[in-house]
């Protein structure tokens, strides 16, 4: 299936999803096609108050969705939320550089990460989360990861909609 293949099987599936959660399953399902991702997760950063929020994930025992947590300004962050470009990381040691749940993550078989941050309207919504085995994230696999952003906005702003009281 090429790329518009999969932008038009998207979008038949969220256009019928049940929901928030329905239509994150249909975008992890795409992320795993386009790039692979044995850990799938989404998170939403509020700049105004500094929090980051998961909202999906695949494996909510190990990364459940709840609560928040304060965004801090180190690396990752000025990379991702301020230059709004991808963290790739393909092996543990780096992972570690920046998160503290190194141990956790390769605990579940991954070692790469790729972080993908999702903006609309000159403001980043959050981060689509990809994990997998060593020296998975491939420059050609970073370059497809780009195709998941439209798709990841719906997510993001129907999770928005549903946080102010929409309908779903």
């Amino acid at each position: 299936m090429q790329v518009d293949g999969k932008l038009v099987e998207f979008y038949r599936q969220t256009a019928v999803a049940e929901g928030v959660s329905s239509a994150c399953k249909v975008l992890e399902s795409l992320a795993d096609q386009v790039i692979g991702a044995k850990l799938f997760t989404l998170m939403t950063f509020d700049e105004r108050i500094g929090k980051a929020r998961r909202f999906y994930s695949n494996m909510p025992d190990a990364y459940p969705v709840s609560g928040t947590k304060d965004v801090e300004s180190n690396s990752w962050s000025r990379h991702v939320l301020q230059q709004r470009k991808s963290f790739v990381a393909n092996n543990i040691k780096g992972i570690s550089k920046v998160f503290s749940d190194h141990d956790l993550i390769r605990s579940l078989g991954c070692e790469s990460v790729v972080n993908i941050p999702v903006e609309v309207c000159g403001r980043v919504l959050g981060t689509i989360n990809c994990l997998h085995e060593h020296n998975h994230y491939s420059p050609d696999r970073v370059e497809a990861a780009e195709l998941l952003k439209l798709p990841a906005a719906v997510c993001f702003l129907l999770q928005k909609q549903n946080e102010e009281g929409g309908d779903r």
